[in-house]
């Protein structure tokens, strides 16, 4: 059976010693590299001031050339054009990528094709409005959500294309002083001649609607009119009663007051019905921001001393480690 030994207090104090000696000479370390830093700030001056100076001009000069502004516009795809629109918009950024500046002048009708950077569209979620007065798109949207996350589902493809409104982002590197831009895509979206018929065909069938729910409320209120002058002229309170009771006169005036509603519909369909993309707000000149952006003035300088530094420690090792090759042979 082995016993253990205790440590001696010379022994602890010797390691002590050694625990001791150790971290002085990590700060020792850390006080020669910091010395040794100095002096090579000091033995390069020049050429790091040289180095601040240029990426201090050189990030003015970006800052004030290499602006990006984001110009937006919000629009709502009438005629089940929403898919349509989407292509529509990924086949101009495709183009702005190829450098197709024909194509976006002469096709699309954009004057100044050469500020564009990139173009985008997304749609404005609003889950409430999809689900409002559609219990068929509420119980899709459960159905889904069932199976998945909420906030997936909402955002999901399927969904978000059935938005009412969407967001057309147009990214430029320079200021837009007009409306100009934004009226060149909107032409190019409504020049179609299959949703143009289709237009058309919706604003002929809710005028005709319209018209024939203006005939029904009439003859509705003459129904009314004929039941309020006899009500008036019976003498009977049994007889109001009578009339109190019919049901059919509650359905006559319900039917009359979802008319009245639906003719507001109708109304509102008229004024968005003008145009197969129609517009609805635009927002120029948002100016870009970021973590970096106005900022390369301050960060050059960093990266180009950063970079001196990292190359002379380079070019150093280099030469120790052929040295060393070159004595051991």
């Amino acid at each position: 059976m082995s016993t253990k030994v205790p440590q001696s207090q010379e022994d602890q104090e010797i390691d002590l010693l050694q625990i001791s000696k150790k971290i002085n000479d990590f700060f020792q370390m850390i006080n020669s590299s910091i010395f040794r830093g100095i002096q090579f700030f000091i033995k390069n001056k020049i050429v790091v001031l040289a180095l601040v100076i240029i990426g201090f001009g050189l990030g003015m000069f970006l800052d004030k050339t290499q602006k990006s502004y984001e110009h937006q516009i919000i629009v709502a795809p009438n005629f089940e054009s929403t898919d349509y629109l989407y292509a529509k918009v990924n086949l101009i950024d495709s183009k702005i990528k190829e450098g197709d500046t024909l194509f976006l002048k002469g096709t699309v009708g954009i004057l100044h094709p050469k500020k564009f950077k990139y173009i985008k569209i997304e749609p404005i979620a609003d889950i409430y409005k999809l689900i409002e007065d559609k219990p068929e798109n509420f119980e899709l949207i459960k159905l889904m959500a069932d199976n998945g996350d909420i906030k997936k589902t909402i955002e999901d493809n399927l969904t978000s294309k059935n938005y009412r409104y969407h967001k057309i982002s147009v990214f430029t590197d320079s200021v837009v002083i007009d409306n100009e831009i934004m009226e060149s895509l909107l032409n190019f979206f409504n020049k179609t001649e299959y949703f143009k018929k289709i237009q058309e065909a919706n604003l002929i069938n809710v005028k005709a609607k319209m018209i024939q729910n203006d005939t029904t409320i009439s003859q509705i209120n003459n129904v009314l009119k004929e039941f309020s002058t006899n009500v008036n002229g019976s003498q009977k309170s049994d007889k109001l009663v009578y009339y109190n009771e019919n049901t059919q006169l509650n359905d006559v005036i319900k039917t009359k007051g979802d008319l009245v509603k639906e003719q507001g519909y109708h109304r509102l369909e008229l004024i968005g019905y003008d145009k197969i993309i129609k517009d609805i707000s635009t927002t120029l000149n948002i100016e870009k921001t970021g973590l970096f952006y106005g900022k390369k003035k301050l960060l050059l300088p960093f990266v180009f001393v950063f970079g001196y530094i990292f190359l002379s420690f380079f070019r150093a090792f280099y030469r120790k480690q052929k040295l060393i090759i070159e004595n051991n042979n």
